[in-house]
């Protein structure tokens, strides 16, 4: 498999949606979204979702989407294969999710922490199982290392059994990266992969 991690940039934003239009949802997913409701604060929701009719709400949601990527406050990595854009992964510095989230878990800290958080992931349903969100988080700790970042946090949530659509990827995709668990909140754990060689 000819597998290529790049970071989301305004550039690469025909290769998202094309991503999350034609490859994200295609095994009957709960799921619909273009990974921009983490970004969003509670005020904005409101303003943005409150008087959208039902069949107006993906418009608006891609719109939300293509204004946070240029602006640079949705950050992620993409996965492409031969060209083709077949997995996501929202990492992002704390600073850039809101204080108070629509989405209900908080992920902010000030920019001054220098953290990571990886909050989503998001694979097209033939390359599951084949290694691309560990390629994705293993390129999400590199780069945050290179840039200084302090720690890189994932929140994936315990489950009995292994479920298709676990978007905060599964906890053993974090431990075999060598996240260690630091909190739990609940059935959702923080696991942290300290950055070494950073000075804190």
């Amino acid at each position: 498999m000819n597998l290529t991690i790049k970071p989301l940039t305004p550039e690469l934003k025909a290769d998202y949606f094309d991503f999350f239009e034609n490859r994200a949802f295609t095994d009957d997913s709960p799921y619909r979204c273009y990974c921009q409701m983490y970004q969003l604060s509670k005020g904005q929701e409101q303003t943005e979702y409150d008087k959208v009719d039902a069949s107006d709400l993906g418009r608006v949601s891609r719109n939300i989407a293509e204004q946070q990527i240029d602006s640079g406050i949705l950050r992620g990595y993409l996965a492409f294969v031969d060209g083709v854009s077949i997995g996501w992964c929202n990492a992002n510095d704390k600073a850039n999710f809101p204080i108070e989230p629509c989405v209900g878990e908080s992920f902010h800290a000030p920019a001054e922490k220098r953290e990571i958080a990886v909050v989503c992931f998001e694979i097209a349903p033939e390359y599951r199982g084949k290694g691309v969100a560990t390629a994705l988080l293993q390129q999400v700790v590199a780069d945050a290392k290179a840039d200084g970042y302090v720690a890189v946090e994932g929140f994936p949530v315990v489950r009995d059994e292994r479920y298709e659509w676990d978007c905060a990827g599964p906890i053993r995709l974090y431990e075999k990266l060598g996240f260690v668990e630091v909190a739990r909140h609940g059935d959702r754990l923080v696991m942290r992969k300290t950055l070494k060689g950073v000075t804190e």
